[in-house]
């Protein structure tokens, strides 16, 4: 099912959602709240590109050796997720895996990168596959290495 506009009210709603699960993951030290069907999910910290506010999302990974892969998806809209744009502009942070918080530095992954881990990525969450079918933008993958 093809997900709402960008601009959509629901995607209100699945911000509170969304620190709703923050709560829940840190409280249970990601025993609840960390994983979507089977996939893995880690606490994305971010700095807002514009606002300076600091903000935390949950999100799939991919664990990669020593660095994590998150997807820029936001359900296969139209837009990169504001996350996405706030890491770019500020790309070192902290991501929280269960109770363990890792300093990383984030990169957008491209080309034959990008390609090796995109059907990885799916191994683990299959819905990425359809996302990319409801968008003409290449949905971003991202690189978070230690630091």
């Amino acid at each position: 099912m093809k997900p709402p506009p960008s601009s959509s009210p629901f995607w209100k709603l699945f911000n509170v959602m969304a620190r709703t699960n923050v709560a829940v993951y840190r409280a249970s030290g990601g025993r609840f709240g960390g994983h979507i069907k089977k996939a893995p999910v880690l606490l994305l910290h971010h700095t807002g590109a514009k606002s300076g506010k600091e903000r935390v999302q949950p999100l799939i990974y991919l664990d990669d050796g020593d660095r994590l892969v998150v997807v820029a998806s936001k359900g296969g809209t139209d837009k990169n997720p504001a996350w996405f744009h706030n890491l770019m502009a500020n790309p070192e942070t902290e991501v929280e895996v269960g109770r363990d918080r890792r300093r990383v530095r984030a990169r957008r992954a491209e080309g034959e990168e990008r390609e090796g881990l995109w059907p990885r990525l799916v191994e683990i969450y299959s819905d990425y596959a359809d996302y990319q079918t409801y968008t003409d933008r290449v949905i971003p993958v991202v690189v978070l290495e230690p630091r």
